[in-house]
C-alpha cells in the first residue's frame, strides 16, 4: 500500500517537500499556522487540514518542518496537536534542527502516548529541496524508519539510517558546521574576485570546475555575486538558532571549533545590518562593506 504523507509546517522547506510528494502522486495532507501558506499548498494539489491532529489522522508518515521550539511544542502538544491523533500506527518524522534535549523530550513524550518519532534532520537549502537535492539523516527505531523510508526517498536524493535516536541531529550539526564555514569562504571568494576587478560569475564557473568548489559556492555564490538575498532558502534569523545549537553541542563534547566560532561573527554582523529575513548568503554584504564595495540592497 502506498503511504499517505502529511506535512506540518509549510514554510520554505515544508512547502518544497509537499510539492515533491504531490508531484509523485502521494496523497498529501498539510497544515500551517499561516493561511497564505496553507492556500498555496491547496493550490498545488495538497489537502489542507484544519489542525496538526487532522494531518496525523489522515496520514501514515508525518513530516514536521518547524522554525522554533515554540512552534514544535504547539504543533505536537498544543490544542489540536499531533499528539492527539487517533492513529497510533503513524510515524512522525521530525526534520527540523533543534538541540538534542528538545528532540529527546519530544520522543519520550510521544512514546508515552504510544507514538513513534524519528529524529531525521535534513541537509540542504530550500532551493535544493525544490529539486530533491537533499540528504536526510534518520535516527530512531529501525521499524519506524522502514515505514517512513519510501516517503523520505520521495523528497531526498540520499536517505540514510544512522542508528539510535539523536544520531541524526549530531550529524546535522556537523554538516551545518561545514555549511557555516563554506558559506563564509564563498563570500570571501566573491568579494576578493570583485575587488580584483574580475567577473564574479566567471569566477564561479571557472573555480567551480576545480578543487576549490563547494556546494555553497554552487548554491549561494550566484546570490552573492548578484548581491540579492531576498529569495531566501534559509533566513538569517532562523539560522541563528542553528548556530547556537551547534556551538552548544561542540561545547558539550569538548570539541574545538575555531573556524566555526570565527564564522559566526559575520552572521551576527549581517543580522545587525537588518538582514534577518534575507538568505544566509547575505553575510557577503558584511565583507563587501569591509572591502569598500557598494552596499547590497
Amino acid at each position: 500500500m502506498t503511504a499517505r504523507a502529511g506535512i506540518v509546517g509549510l514554510g520554505i522547506m515544508g512547502s518544497a517537500y509537499a510539492g515533491l510528494l504531490i508531484d509523485a502522486g502521494l496523497a498529501t495532507t498539510g497544515y500551517d499556522v499561516l493561511p497564505d501558506a496553507l492556500e498555496r499548498f491547496r493550490a498545488a494539489g495538497g489537502s489542507a487540514a484544519a489542525s496538526p491532529c487532522a494531518v496525523a489522522d489522515a496520514s501514515d508518515v508525518i513530516i514536521t518542518a518547524l522554525p522554533s521550539v515554540a512552534a514544535l511544542e504547539t504543533a505536537y502538544f498544543g490544542a489540536g496537536g499531533l499528539a492527539a491523533t487517533a492513529s497510533p500506527a503513524a510515524v512522525f518524522v521530525e526534520a527540523s534542527t533543534f538541540a538534542l534535549d528538545v528532540k529527546e523530550s519530544l520522543r519520550a513524550r510521544m512514546a508515552e502516548r504510544g507514538l513513534q518519532v524519528l529524529d531525521a534532520p535534513v541537509s540542504g537549502t530550500g532551493s535544493q529541496a525544490r529539486v530533491r537535492d537533499l540528504a536526510i539523516y534518520a535516527s530512531g527505531e529501525r521499524t519506524a524508519f522502514d515505514t517512513a523510508q519510501p516517503v523520505l526517498e520521495t523528497i531526498a536524493r540520499s536517505v540514510r539510517y544512522v542508528g539510535p535516536f539523536g544520531n541524526g541531529s549530531k550529524l546535522k550539526y556537523i554538516a551545518n558546521l561545514l555549511v557555516t564555514i563554506h558559506n563564509l569562504s564563498t563570500a570571501e571568494a566573491v568579494v576578493l574576485t570583485q575587488k580584483a576587478g574580475l567577473d564574479p560569475y566567471e569566477m564561479l564557473e571557472v573555480v567551480g570546475e576545480g578543487a576549490g568548489s563547494s556546494r555553497m559556492l554552487q548554491v549561494r555564490g550566484p546570490m552573492m555575486a548578484a548581491g540579492r538575498y531576498d529569495d531566501a532558502t534559509m533566513k538569517l534569523d532562523i539560522y541563528q538558532k542553528d548556530l547556537d545549537v551547534i556551538a552548544e553541542f561542540a561545547r558539550s563534547v569538548g570539541a574545538p571549533t575555531p573556524l566555526f566560532t570565527q564564522s559566526t561573527l559575520f552572521y551576527l554582523a549581517a543580522l545587525a545590518q537588518g538582514r534577518g529575513k534575507q538568505d544566509t548568503a547575505a553575510i557577503a554584504s558584511v565583507l563587501k562593506t569591509m572591502a569598500g564595495l557598494p552596499a547590497d540592497p
